[in-house]
């Protein structure tokens, strides 16, 4: 007698990691031949979480090492407080929890969010990660989004139209931790709409459509520069983060040499405890040597791979590629090519990350930051303190913006000429970035105009520049400083700063001699630091012209 499990079926959609172009994972879709299974299942949280158990026993057949996606309504959630038998199917398989994340999916309308939220804090605690699903196309309560903190937040591809949201999404999950996909991707221009507004993984028809075999890999269209989002601090290793071949740390070399014969594009394996944190780092090279050579399968086969690994070099998932970089020159030159697992918060490993992916990226970001530098001050320009400063307000922090110049520059240039005032112009960026090392950044916006962001605390040493003697060609020369402070809810982007500094340095410009001018966004007036009418015990202050 035929059931409904005899003419139910299961896809498999790649989750792609855009900036490595590789597989981050498996997304198993449920595919009926007849009926709406999926529209009930919606209604029956028991047949919804059955189904869970059977997309992973279909994962388990393929004998696919990459993590899944497993789909489960948020009701289910909610209404069982996990879902059922699926964890006890996962050791069944093989699988570590920490392999599969849970793709919640809408509708979350009526679904009682206490429930939910213990049901997601329990599964956590047990390994699983956790996806926001249908975010854009959903119902999914804002509030609810940040509660549920997830790994991963997945966007409906029609947001790309509205790319502000998909930043504004970006700047949400950069504070939960959480990555960023688009599924549905079926165009170049939705993958390039998805580099520009920050995603870091996608999913859809231009990359692999849904298949019944696992694919192996997929098309990933070559991404223009100026679409890849400028970095913090160097890229972030979750750009980077590749599936790991994890086993338990009790296996065999038997077991390890098995896993990288069958998959000739692991470069190594990672033993990992019961909770998933790394024990041991197993290099795929000089590992088979080992087992390759006289005796070698003999004496090994049996004993336990440990013995024939190395300690884990490990970063955790908030590091930079620098940071990463570092981890590698630690220790002997016959491990620069090992894999570097990448750990959660509790020690758990999500993934590793190679050093070819991060000195291709790394290159790159030198090779853009060069295109962009002054030429003159070897300075970056405008786009990267501005982009600095987006970031900044997205951080929460409270930051001062200045803007430095030479005053009566073109008189300058006109009575000692012009290459007296280049080398007054390229010897006020050395003392400024000198000045600013550990306070502040510096960038050149051209001519003689500067623009120095920093915290309040570091301004002082930023107008040191203002009291030491400037000369072009035996003309004595003075500096103006403009300075607007930024806090919490004062301005909205870099464009709204820069608007409430350029009244600031007009009244900088029209004070006497070196002159600093410092006012508070959001605040009317300013404050006169240096200049006619300033006073060292009291500046005075003066109300600013909109």
């Amino acid at each position: 007698m035929r059931t409904w499990t005899d003419a139910l079926r299961f896809a498999f959609q790649p989750v792609v990691n855009l900036t490595t172009g590789g597989i981050a994972a498996l997304e198993i879709l449920a595919r009926p031949e007849t009926g709406d299974i999926l529209a009930e299942a919606r209604r029956n949280p028991e047949l919804d979480g059955r189904l869970a158990v059977l997309a992973l026993r279909a994962a388990a057949r393929k004998e696919t090492l990459l993590p899944l996606h497993i789909n489960v309504f948020a009701a289910t959630l909610a209404d069982l407080g996990g879902i059922g038998p699926l964890p006890e199917a996962i050791r069944e398989a093989g699988r570590m929890p920490w392999e599969v994340t849970l793709d919640i999916v809408p509708p979350y309308t009526h679904v009682p969010q206490r429930a939910l939220l213990e049901a997601v804090a329990a599964l956590r605690g047990q390994g699983f990660r956790i996806c926001a699903d249908g975010i854009g196309d959903g119902d999914v309560p804002l509030r609810l989004l940040t509660d549920l903190s997830p790994d991963l937040v997945k966007l409906d591809a029609s947001l790309l139209a509205r790319p502000a949201a998909v930043r504004a999404m970006r700047t949400l999950c950069e504070e939960l931790g959480a990555l960023v996909a688009v599924e549905g991707v079926e165009t170049e221009l939705q993958y390039s709409a998805a580099l520009s507004a920050g995603a870091q993984l996608a999913q859809g028809e231009l990359f692999a459509p849904p298949a019944r075999i696992p694919v192996a890999e997929v098309y990933v269209p070559p991404p223009a520069p100026a679409a890849v989002p400028t970095p913090r601090s160097g890229p972030s290793v979750r750009e980077f983060v590749r599936p790991a071949a994890l086993l338990p740390v009790t296996a065999s070399a038997l077991q390890v040499r098995t896993l990288l014969t069958g998959s000739p594009d692991v470069s190594g394996v990672l033993l990992v405890d019961q909770t998933g944190a790394p024990v041991r780092s197993v290099h795929r090279s000089r590992f088979l040597l080992s087992m390759s050579g006289r005796y070698g399968h003999a004496l090994y086969a049996d004993r336990p791979a440990f013995k024939l690994g190395d300690a884990p070099r490990t970063v955790g998932v908030d590091a930079t590629a620098w940071e990463v970089l570092d981890v590698v020159a630690v220790g002997g030159p016959d491990r620069t090519s090992d894999d570097v697992a990448v750990v959660d918060r509790f020690g758990r490993c999500v993934g590793v990350v190679r050093l070819a992916d991060l000195v291709r990226a790394l290159a790159e970001t030198r090779v853009e930051e060069a295109a962009a530098l002054n030429p003159l001050t070897r300075l970056p320009g405008s786009d990267a303190i501005t982009g600095e400063v987006d970031r900044w307000l997205a951080d929460g922090r409270v930051f001062a913006l200045s803007w430095l110049d030479i005053d009566h520059f073109k008189q300058v240039n006109d009575g000692a000429g012009f290459a007296a005032g280049d080398e007054l112009i390229r010897s006020v960026g050395r003392a400024l970035q000198e000045a600013a090392v550990g306070h502040a950044r510096v960038g050149h916006i051209g001519g003689d105009d500067f623009l120095v962001l920093a915290d309040e605390t570091g301004l002082d040493a930023v107008a040191t520049l203002l009291d030491a003697p400037w000369s072009a060609g035996g003309r004595p020369v003075t500096l103006s400083l403009a300075t607007v402070v930024c806090g919490p809810g004062g301005v909205a982007d870099h464009r709204q700063a820069a608007a409430c500094l350029a009244p600031l340095k007009k009244a900088a410009k029209a004070l006497h001699g070196a002159s600093w001018v410092l006012g508070r966004a959001g605040l009317p007036g300013y404050e006169i630091r240096r200049g006619s009418g300033a006073y060292p015990a009291q500046a005075g202050y003066a109300a600013v012209e909109p």
